[in-house]
């Protein structure tokens, strides 16, 4: 230990703080709380050290601290300094899996919407449901069951749904609260369980249908019969015991640990986060953190229930809320899952030996391989057009090899550099380090561009431009896509006896792709609907106009029927407009 950590240690305070160790570069490495800072700094350079934080300490050439009036202060402090300066020995964790409310508008004209958050006083709350997939079929239902506006912002004239009778139409003329009270009383009724009445109604316009020879709408009405059934019996909404409750369970092996949170919302267990990461010293602390982090993205639920009670002090510090212990009962079962559930990950975290579990080793090997030091922040490029059409760059960000999503950056290319794949490419690094430059950001340590020595060129050329000097590096597969190789400094580096290392770029390449890919399919959807309709004879300003208000994307097209077509344009018009859907599709 050097004389300036010795200092430093010795002026430290019995207070509660925010920690933050730094290399000889004066590069913060980590970000810890404490208690008490001069007790847990002083841990790490008095007491035998292990794994990770072995690691770290030999790196560790000076340090900072910041005091807090408390422990909850230094908690929040700690999660925003992990955020700011992303420590390579500190774990962030990835978001867990969110569940979907249905709400329900309370004032003006009700509508239905998807919610992540119930904190919005306007709306009626439904859920959470545990499947996306299914709370989506069932507002796409309800909306055709009932007809309430369904858009966000009234139109001029009468929209789709109007026409389809599945929209009263205040567009058109004012709705009272009194013709909306029964609807909303038979939507709050079917989102509580009870579909009786709406299957009873159903059945009897089904029945009239047949008797009347119109088998097509006897079949619609047959399918919404069969899609009632189905949501009611996929979402289980109703519950006897309809409590908010987390039940927490942590298990370490080998220097990691994991941490399993099973999520119960109105009495269903809607599933469970699972977060396996390197042990750190103390791993009360470490439970504490890892949950401080998970509620910051996650809603408090009514109690949470876990196995350790000093953890249970602390976090009753940190939320007001109710945080047991059970020795018996229902919970302490749930509790027992919940920790076997713990066990079985951290033992197939070690039976798959998944990419994560050496990350920075990774990148160190990454940095030799490129005779330099290990790249912890890497930025990849990618554009994409049609034809040179809607052509568009992307740009991923990962740190400490973990994707970093909000620093992610898609760019609007020039249609005159569209057509070029170079100009394209210099024009995206132009733009994303001019500005960097401009305002004071922080630079990556490497930049890799998908593709060969050519790419490489014109993105040189627009750093060059800047007067600006990053380590640079282009990534390509070979003739057969068998594997890929590298390109620094005019040299071609294989991949082929670098297994782990060619799967952790593969990763990051498609990662980059599909980020382009998604960015240009809603650029192109966004505005599909410029020339889609232009070759279809029949179609005239006028019938262009209400499609594209009906349709505003080409996945809402793709998912009209040829009976609500018909309802806009004539049954000829709308069968081109199906026979053209299927063409671009094949």
């Amino acid at each position: 230990m050097n004389a300036l950590l010795q200092a430093k240690i010795d002026l430290l305070k019995p207070v509660p703080g925010v920690y933050l160790m730094k290399d000889a570069q004066n590069k913060i490495i980590y970000v810890g709380k404490a208690k008490s800072l001069i007790k847990r700094v002083k841990q790490y350079f008095f007491r035998p050290q292990e794994g990770k934080v072995f690691r770290m300490v030999l790196e560790v050439h000076d340090f900072d601290t910041i005091e807090t009036t408390s422990e909850k202060e230094a908690l929040l402090l700690e999660l925003n300094l992990i955020r700011k300066y992303y420590p390579k020995y500190n774990i962030l964790l990835k978001d867990g899996k969110s569940y979907p409310f249905i709400a329900l508008r309370k004032n003006g004209d009700p509508l239905l919407k998807i919610a992540y958050r119930d904190h919005d006083k306007n709306y009626v709350y439904f859920g959470p449901f545990p499947s996306s997939q299914a709370t989506y079929k069932t507002i796409d239902l309800l909306n055709k069951l009932y007809p309430l506006r369904k858009c966000q912002t009234i139109p001029s004239a009468p929209c789709l749904y109007y026409h389809l009778h599945q929209c009263m139409g205040p567009c058109v003329h004012k709705i009272s609260k009194e013709e909306y009270q029964p609807l909303i009383e038979d939507i709050q009724r079917f989102l509580r369980g009870d579909t009786t009445k709406i299957q009873s109604e159903i059945r009897q316009k089904m029945k009239e249908a047949s008797e009347n020879l119109e088998y097509e709408k006897a079949k619609d009405y047959k399918d919404l019969l069969e899609a009632i059934q189905y949501i009611s019996e996929r979402q289980g909404i109703m519950s006897q015991n309809r409590i908010s409750r987390d039940i927490v369970a942590i298990s370490s092996r080998d220097f990691y640990v994991s941490l399993v949170i099973l999520t119960y919302r109105n009495g269903n267990l809607l599933g469970k986060n699972i977060f396996v990461v390197e042990e750190e010293e103390d791993i009360v602390e470490q439970e504490i953190s890892l949950l401080y982090q998970y509620y910051q993205n996650h809603d408090l639920p009514k109690e949470i229930v876990l196995g350790n009670e000093k953890v249970q002090e602390r976090l009753k510090e940190v939320f007001s809320i109710s945080i047991l212990v059970p020795s018996r009962g229902i919970k302490r079962d749930q509790l027992l899952l919940a920790l076997e559930n713990a066990k079985n990950a951290i033992d197939e975290h070690f039976m798959t030996a998944r990419l994560e579990d050496d990350m920075l080793s990774l990148l160190e090997e990454f940095g030799q391989l490129l005779h330099m030091q290990a790249p912890l922040r890497i930025e990849l490029f990618d554009n994409s057009h049609l034809q040179g059409e809607e052509p568009i760059g992307a740009m991923v960000c990962f740190i400490n090899g973990v994707k970093a999503p909000s620093m992610y950056r898609k760019y609007n290319i020039r249609e005159s550099s569209g057509k070029d794949d170079l100009a394209s490419m210099k024009e995206v690094i132009f733009r994303r380090y001019r500005r960097i430059k401009e305002e004071g950001g922080t630079y990556p340590d490497l930049i890799i561009v998908d593709g060969g020595e050519n790419q490489m060129n014109a993105a040189k050329e627009s750093l060059n431009q800047l007067g600006i000097s990053l380590p640079l590096a282009g990534l390509a597969k070979d003739d057969h896509h068998h594997t890929a190789y590298l390109i620094k400094d005019n040299e071609i580096i294989s991949l082929k006896e670098h297994q782990k290392l060619f799967l952790f770029l593969m990763r990051m390449q498609d990662e980059v792709h599909r980020y382009a890919i998604t960015f240009h399919r809603k650029k192109r959807e966004k505005h599909m609907g410029i020339g889609f309709f232009d070759s279809i004879s029949g179609i005239g300003k006028k019938r262009k106009e209400m499609l594209l208000k009906a349709y505003p994307s080409m996945d809402s097209l793709e998912k009209a029927s040829l009976s609500e077509l018909t309802n806009i344009v004539p049954k000829k018009i709308a069968e081109e407009i199906m026979e053209k859907l299927r063409n671009e599709k094949e």
